[in-house]
């Protein structure tokens, strides 16, 4: 008997085929005239399949009369047209199987409508509701898309560290890997610890980017991207932060800012393009159910030219715009998520590209402009939640590297390896970085971070 998932099951096409369906009850109602309906789902798609469950099954009256949400079954019968409201098919069982009950008085999802923030304490069990199951789907496609993207264009696939000695961001909000044993020991203790007797000779941490590793590669096969996770120690308890989360990274040789800017904007928009034809359905129920403005922004997105804009023009829009921001805006701050909303929602009304930052707040591997003032990174902005994209072209001269590393009184000696690639065959680069729960948060309007990710590990958390 051919297993058929619940989402081919509701095609049309598979009339009066005979077929197994399995999956999870979400209901079941009883008829006089001595029959059944119960509606399963198997994760494969938004909707529900009816099943004709008749009386005369053998275990009608000890099982199939007594399911309930949560039960786990199996269907064995032929698929039919169906003449109930919102469905096409429904299968008419000649056989159902119970695998697994569902206590009704303790499955927490008896109830029809939790807040997300409620959901979040049912991890294990929040994937079987509508919402979840369609985010995971969502997911699931983009990461597809992500892959099919970069290989369709010519990039290899690399796999950088998760542990690291090395500080990407600066920002030395780091997790450390040890085999220490630091239960008694002080932070001023801490401070003072013989590396030597540590499993790596020396202080280590979860990684919190791939990119300097990423580029090494890059600078000998071309066009390269890493997607894995990263990790970040910021004790921050907002819907925008997340202690574990997956970057999207990549890094082309001989590639220059506008280079860089044509590939981001290349990147979303195929993204955006795959979620809204694959996954019609839970991209409607996004729409219908999480913000009714979505399909508009989105579609409104792939319509529209990024707009290519240099950070000191966007200061200038900002300062004269007329609008009180919480936070001034003056040259050579770092733009907040008001400023970024302010120029994609109202001034612009479409993606920008914001470039040419000052130094003073971007990283010591950026490349330094003629000015000394700024540097050619850039960011890409989206309507709703502002910055998505992260990138620059990556300083590949060796003496303006060190002299940004000396700067920001960086051990040079530690990145040898970083600087040997300005000392072989230097090359143009550029690359960025994308995190994917921002980027799964922009695609279904979820307005939460911790609701994107199976998993979500924050401060304080780091069970189901």
């Amino acid at each position: 008997m051919e297993k058929l998932s619940v989402n081919d099951a509701r095609d049309e096409s598979f009339i009066g085929k005979q077929c197994c369906l399995q999956g999870w009850v979400r209901t079941r109602r009883d008829s006089k005239a001595g029959f059944s309906f119960i509606e399963i789902n198997d994760g494969s798609s938004q909707g529900n399949i009816q099943i004709i469950a008749d009386a005369e099954l053998v275990n009608y009256e000890s099982e199939i009369k007594n399911l309930t949400a949560g039960c786990s079954v199996s269907a064995i019968g032929e698929i039919k047209a169906s003449g109930g409201k919102g469905q096409s098919t429904e299968l008419h069982a000649s056989q159902v199987t119970l695998h697994g009950w569902s206590d009704p008085e303790t499955y927490p999802l008896q109830k029809k409508r939790h807040s997300f923030e409620k959901l979040r304490e049912w991890a294990h069990l929040r994937p079987r509701t509508n919402t979840f199951g369609a985010v995971a789907r969502v997911r699931n496609c983009i990461c597809n898309s992500i892959h099919q993207f970069f290989q369709e264009d010519g990039f290899l696939y690399v796999h950088t560290p998760v542990i690291t000695t090395s500080d990407c961001e600066g920002a030395g909000e780091m997790f450390q890997v040890t085999t220490m044993d630091l239960e008694h020991v002080s932070k001023n203790q801490i401070e003072r610890l013989d590396y030597k007797f540590d499993f790596f000779d020396r202080p280590s941490y979860l990684t919190v980017s791939g990119q300097l590793e990423a580029e090494t590669y890059a600078c000998a096969l071309g066009k390269v991207y890493t997607f894995g996770p990263t990790f970040r120690a910021e004790n921050s308890n907002t819907s925008r932060h997340l202690a574990e989360f997956w970057m999207i990274e990549p890094e082309m040789a001989f590639y220059e800012l506008a280079d860089n800017m044509n590939l981001a904007e290349a990147f979303l928009k195929r993204v955006f393009r795959d979620a809204i034809k694959k996954c019609s359905e839970d991209m409607e129920f996004f729409n219908l159910r999480v913000d009714t403005t979505l399909l508009d922004t989105i579609e409104g997105i792939l319509s529209s030219e990024f707009v290519r804009l240099t950070y000191t023009e966007a200061v200038e829009i900002l300062k004269s715009c007329g609008e009180t921001f919480e936070y001034p805006v003056r040259w050579g701050i770092d733009l907040q998520s008001e400023h970024e909303r302010f120029l994609t929602e109202v001034h612009f009304k479409s993606p920008v590209i914001l470039y040419d930052y000052p130094k003073t707040i971007k990283p010591f591997y950026m490349y330094c402009n003629d000015d000394d003032k700024t540097v050619r990174g850039m960011d890409v902005l989206v309507p709703k939640i502002g910055e998505i994209i992260g990138g620059s072209q990556r300083e590949h001269r060796l003496d303006v590297l060190e002299q940004r590393m000396a700067d920001q009184d960086m051990a040079i000696d530690e990145y040898w390896w970083y600087t040997d690639l300005r000392k072989f065959g230097t090359v143009p680069h550029a690359g960025f970085g994308l995190g994917l729960e921002r980027l799964v948060q922009f695609v279904t309007g979820m307005s939460n971070i911790r609701d994107v990710i199976p998993f979500p590990r924050t401060p304080g958390n780091a069970d189901f």
